[in-house]
Order: C-alpha cells, then structure tokens, then sequence
C-alpha cells in the first residue's frame, strides 16, 4: 500500500509541471538598436544605443556582457558587476556605448549579447561617415 502511494506522488510531480505549461519556454527579447548620428562628417563621436524589448526577465538574459564591433578595428566591452540573479529581478533593457572615428567610411557595428561565454543575441547597424574637415584619409602630403 505504501509503495502505491509513492508511485502516484512521483507521476504527478512528473506531470503536474508540463500539464500547468511550467516548461513553456521563456520568451526571448529582441533587439533593438540605433545610432545618432547615424550619417556624418568625420571626425565624428557617435552614441550607439542598444535595447532589449519584449521578452521574459529570466536568469539567461540578466547582466549580459555587451561587446560592440566598431568595424574599424575597434571593439568595447560592457561587463555589468550585478548581485546574483533571483526570480522577480528584472533585467537591465538599455546598453549604450560612444564611438570615435577618425576617418570616412561605411561601419558596420556589431553588439553581441553573451553570457558565461556564449553569445545569446546579435545585431548590426550600418554607421556612413564622410570625409570632413582634418580626415586624415583626405589630407595631402606637402609636395
């Protein structure tokens, strides 16, 4: 008779979670970035905003470590010091980062989301700067 009673616990501790919709999966954020300016003249410092809208605040999406590809060789990292994750935090949405280019061209910044290591979220954003006054890439040497 005992062991009856054991058995039945067990099975409906195995179905009571999945019948409730308890391992539904979390709702991932999308991304959502820009950039101001998003065309001008070099030599220019840019404000490069990148957010996380929708999803669940779940433990996979909390202090992410943000690493912006500046597409001209160089990069940034954002590494968060936050207390441990508990059920009910709600995660940080808003990353921003500023930028300097020197020189004209066409960038293609990259914000990867990552945490322990694996990268959970990625976008890019075209950045058009033109040459302006003191690019190096237009100045001429004298003759």
């Amino acid at each position: 008779m005992c062991s009856r009673t054991v058995v039945a616990t067990v099975v409906v501790s195995l179905i009571a979670p999945w019948a409730s919709g308890a391992d539904a999966k979390p709702k991932k954020p999308a991304l959502e970035m820009r950039v101001t300016p998003r065309m001008a003249f070099s030599p220019v410092n840019i404000l490069m905003v990148a957010e996380l809208k929708g999803g669940d605040d779940i433990e996979e999406y909390y202090c992410p470590e943000v690493e912006w590809d500046w597409d001209d060789g160089g990069k940034s990292v954002h590494e968060a010091d936050c207390d441990p994750f508990e059920p009910g935090t709600t995660i940080e949405r808003r990353f921003s980062q500023e930028h300097y280019y020197r020189r004209a061209g066409i960038y293609n910044v990259k914000a990867s989301f990552k945490r322990a290591g694996r990268t959970f979220l990625a976008g890019t954003l075209r950045v058009t700067v033109r040459a302006g006054v003191g690019d190096p890439s237009t100045l001429r040497e004298p003759e």
